[in-house]
This record gives C-alpha cells, sequence and structure tokens, in this order.
C-alpha cells in the first residue's frame, strides 16, 4: 500500500499561518491504520478550529493518528487547548491511539508549566 498524503490549511508558512499534510501510512505491526497530521507554521487562536476538523473525522475512524508538531513554529494556549481536547475526545471515543511527535522545545517548556506533560505523552 503506498502512502497517500493530502495538504491542506490556511495562508502559507512564510505568514506564519497553519497548514498541514495528511499521509496515509501502511498498518503498524498491531495492524492499526496510520495517519500522520504533520503540522506546520503556527497553531493558535484564530485557526484551532481548523486542527479540530481535520483530526475529529480520523478519531471516528480508529487506528493510529499521529500528530507531527515539529515544523510548528509557535503556539499559544488555544493551540495547546485544541490537542489537549482532541487527546480527551479520543481516550473517550477509545477507538483510536492519538500521538503527539517531534514537539519543538518551546512545546516542551509548555507542558510542565501547564501541568500537562502527562496528558500529551500518553
Amino acid at each position: 500500500m503506498r502512502p497517500v498524503s493530502t495538504t491542506g490549511g490556511t495562508g502559507t508558512e512564510s505568514n506564519g499561518s497553519f497548514r498541514y499534510e495528511i499521509e496515509n501510512l501502511p498498518e503498524d505491526e498491531h495492524g492499526n491504520k496510520v495517519t500522520v497530521v504533520k503540522c506546520h507554521g503556527r497553531l493558535i487562536s484564530e485557526n484551532t478550529a481548523e486542527i479540530k476538523e481535520i483530526v475529529k473525522p480520523l478519531l471516528a475512524v480508529g487506528g493510529r493518528i499521529v500528530i507531527d508538531l515539529g515544523d510548528l513554529n509557535y503556539m499559544d494556549s488555544s493551540g495547546l487547548g485544541a490537542l489537549i481536547g482532541l487527546k480527551v475526545s479520543a481516550v473517550k471515543q477509545g477507538l483510536c491511539i492519538l500521538e503527539f511527535v517531534n514537539m519543538t522545545p518551546r512545546i516542551m517548556e509548555l507542558l510542565p508549566i501547564s501541568n500537562l506533560s502527562k496528558v500529551l505523552s500518553t
């Protein structure tokens, strides 16, 4: 099975807006469908609805969803709240594994301050 990739988002990376790419990968070693959402730019209050709109339907499908935060250059408290909300939704539905990978040093600084280290790392 070949990976399938789609791109979306508002604006371009050069002006700091948020954009994303979705890639469907082959199943993992446990037979879970794997979907990677690679985030770029700034995840801020003006665009948090967008990440929710793209990830929530994936939660219902199940499998393993990997949100790659390695190319985010900024995230405010609303962006962090959106990620927490998605994680809570995933846990409640119980149909999928939602992971956050490649967290930048800035995001890693926010986690202990907000007492959210355990939530995002599980």
